[in-house]
């Protein structure tokens, strides 16, 4: 780090959005003026800036001062301050009545107008009007340049700061001085070891109930993105108190606040106590309470002759369905909710063409949704009809903060056929079945041996475990499965078998023997360079995944993705912040919902656009253009080697993974399978035998701790 001072001579480029901006500074040690890059929301030509940063090398601009924090001072001398008012800072200022005034006022200038604005009035053309509208923007701008300096002066990175003043607005410091903890809840990118260090610097002590309060929140938060919706009271009680350093009684007594304020929720299961943060504990009793409706509600599709349906069914598709394809759409018609769920090649698709095809005879409004734009994309291309995402159908609204769809505004089907249903966490599932009006029939098709959602919860397999709902479970591999060794080996490893991996010419499923980790990235590197491109048609960004158990590691996720970016597509034009580069066409994925840009989790794209100028990145995902500022590429993450579990409700032509033992916390049965199962065409495993078997025989997968299961079985008890 360096430092910089000098005057800000004028602004190049500044975004209002994200408060990136470019300017020329007059520094006394240069002869030529400095040009200046960084998040500078608000500063003005004629400020006097004291800047500390790094000095880079732009291939199109050259030399530039990248700054990391800066102070700023107003001008001094009526040079300087009339080039400040002339800038546009003040509204019902311009160049002309900056002239007048300065000519009037001089160095006093600034003062007259933060202390007696009326004085304007006594320049000519300047009205009451005139002067209110100084004075209101003169106030605005004293907000935002107090925030700035306070949030500064607790050493919080700008980039951080300008997210708060764009949360809170001129209310950042007393909401930061109130509570910083809830700064790791409501501003994206802010964890709760930078607020925790924030509070520090305020004088919040180390054994404050408001940090305990927080932490515990925290901790339950951090457990949910583990899949949990709640967790045992004694192990979260051990876990926050290590989390914080603290004692176990404060946090006990912490626990007993929150619950009488309804942050967090306390009930008994199976004679265990367990702690739920409220809006997921609202979620799972809503999910309960919302099958409830439907088992209990009678059907707005009339009846058919079932046999015959089916019969007709076999002659317009063309096919014979087996006897248990026959019971799953015989069941499906013969309520309002029903779950059907099966391993590949074992008919889920040709029973959802069969529903669709009759139902189509009965009702035009029918409704085809699935969790992931890919997944969706596959169903439309499965059943020739329009599916949506979930996120989109439930149409989010950006004034209330949730979906417009609910119970009072719902969706418009008789029919809801939903796929890869085992993806839906808890809260989008209570949105779903909140926005499903009375006597509508849902149809939730997925597999549930597969991994269970990204987000909390396992909601699928609670349902299937309860009883409760109507439920047909598809184990018969059918004609279109045979030959394919990715089929019969996914369901091999599914039961506990072990895969036949015995070489053969031709085979859509290879494993390759290696030991060493080292040699394991170099193989996949042959393979995605050379082989695979020589031999098949498959492009080796597009049409090649790679699929880790971990993200850490010699064969981890990212050190994959840093050896194949360099491989792949190399550097000509790139950004690189927080940690994070991108080159020009780098296949990326989007790591977190976001509304506004109608990206959601587990997407993936490719870089089409860095403009340094605008300081924006544009991504395209299936056809549709992102844009991106720079402060806000922490939203993405190199997705030539992704998670299994980031991947699932996925397909790609060929997946390669990765099996090996420095992997061992993370081989399980179902997360092999679920990789096998991403793979359409061509399936590599590279590792061990030993590896491998692990995976085969660990069916006991991390469970994670919910609540529908117990919820539904103590709601359907009172019927």
């Amino acid at each position: 780090m360096e430092d910089l001072t000098g005057f800000l001579e004028s602004i190049v480029f500044s975004s209002e959005e994200s408060g990136f901006t470019v300017g020329r500074l007059k520094a006394p040690r240069f002869q030529d003026l400095v040009t200046i890059v960084g998040t500078l929301p608000g500063v003005q030509p004629g400020e006097k800036l004291s800047c500390r940063g790094v000095w880079k090398y732009h291939p199109k601009h050259g030399r530039q001062f990248e700054i990391a924090s800066y102070q700023m001072e107003a001008p001094a001398d009526a040079v300087g301050i009339e080039k400040y008012l002339a800038s546009g800072l003040i509204k019902g200022i311009g160049p002309h009545y900056a002239k007048r005034i300065v000519k009037k006022f001089g160095e006093e200038t600034l003062d007259i107008i933060d202390l007696k604005v009326s004085r304007l009035l006594e320049i000519e053309g300047i009205g009451a009007k005139r002067v209110q509208t100084i004075r209101e923007c003169w106030e605005e701008q004293k907000s935002i340049r107090k925030v700035m300096v306070f949030l500064q002066s607790h050493e919080v990175r700008i980039s951080f700061a300008y997210k708060i003043f764009k949360t809170y607005g001129e209310k950042s410091i007393e909401k930061v001085q109130e509570n910083p903890y809830r700064l790791a809840k409501e501003v994206y990118g802010i964890g709760f070891k930078t607020a925790d260090a924030l509070a520090k610097k305020l004088g919040i002590a180390d054994d404050s109930p408001l940090r305990a309060q927080a932490g515990i929140e925290h901790t339950l938060w951090e457990l949910s993105l583990q899949g949990n919706t709640c967790y045992p009271e004694e192990k979260l009680t051990t876990e926050a108190a290590k989390m914080l350093d603290v004692s176990e009684d404060l946090i006990k007594s912490c626990l007993e606040s929150l619950k009488k304020d309804r942050h967090i929720i306390r009930e008994e299961m199976d004679g265990v106590f367990y702690i739920w943060v409220a809006p997921l504990y609202a979620s799972e009793k809503g999910i309960t309470k919302e099958i409830e409706r439907l088992i209990h509600s009678p059907c707005s599709i009339g009846s058919i002759d079932q046999n015959n349906a089916i019969n007709w069914a076999e002659n317009s598709l063309r096919m014979t369905f087996a006897e248990c394809q026959k019971e799953a759409i015989k069941k499906s018609f013969s309520g309002c909710i029903h779950i059907i769920t099966g391993g590949p090649g074992t008919g889920k698709s040709t029973i959802t063409k069969a529903i669709l095809r009759i139902t189509e005879r009965l009702t035009d409004k029918i409704i085809l949704a699935a969790p992931t734009g890919r997944a969706a994309k596959r169903m439309t291309e499965i059943t020739g009809k329009k599916a949506f995402t979930i996120h989109s159908l439930l149409e989010y609204d950006f004034k209330k903060g949730g979906f417009k769809k609910n119970r009072d505004y719902p969706l418009n089907a008789k029919l809801l056929i939903v796929d890869e249903a085992s993806m839906i966490d808890t809260q989008l599932m209570y949105a779903l079945l909140q926005a499903i009006s009375m006597g509508a029939r849902i149809l939730l098709i997925g597999d549930v041996d597969q991994l269970p959602s990204v987000g909390p919860g396992s909601v699928l397999k609670d349902l299937i475990a309860s009883d409760q709902v109507p439920v047909t479970r598809l184990d018969q591999i059918f004609r279109q499965g045979k030959g394919s060794r990715i089929i019969t080996n996914a369901h091999r490893i599914n039961k506990g078998y072990f895969p036949d991996i015995d070489q053969k010419k031709g085979s859509d499923f290879a494993f390759f023997q290696i030991e060493d980790p080292e040699d394991i990235v170099k193989r996949a590197l042959e393979l995605i360079e050379k082989h695979i491109p020589n031999r098949t048609s498959f492009h080796p960004i597009n049409d090649v995944q790679v699929l880790c158990p971990m993200r850490k590691g010699i064969i981890g996720a990212d050190n994959l993705n840093h050896i194949l970016q360099q491989k792949l597509n190399p550097q000509h034009l790139f950004i690189s912040r927080m940690g994070r580069t991108f080159n020009l066409q780098d296949k990326v994925m989007q790591t977190r919902n976001n509304y506004d840009k109608k990206v959601y989790n587990g997407d993936i794209g490719r870089v089409i656009h860095i403009d340094h100028e605008a300081q924006e990145l544009k991504v395209c995902f299936d056809e549709m253009s992102v844009t991106y500022n720079f402060n806000e590429i922490d939203e993405l993450v190199l997705a030539y080697a992704v998670s299994i579990h980031k991947y699932q409700g996925s397909e790609c032509p060929c997946v390669i993974i990765p099996v090996h033992t420095s992997h061992y916390r993370m081989l399980f049965r179902n997360l092999l399978y679920t990789g096998v199962t991403r793979g359409k065409k061509l399936v590599i495993l590279l590792g061990t035998k030993k590896a491998l078997f692990i995976a085969v025989k660990t069916d006991h997968a991390q469970s994670r701790y919910t609540g529908i299961k117990n919820m539904m079985l103590n709601a359907f008890c009172a019927f």
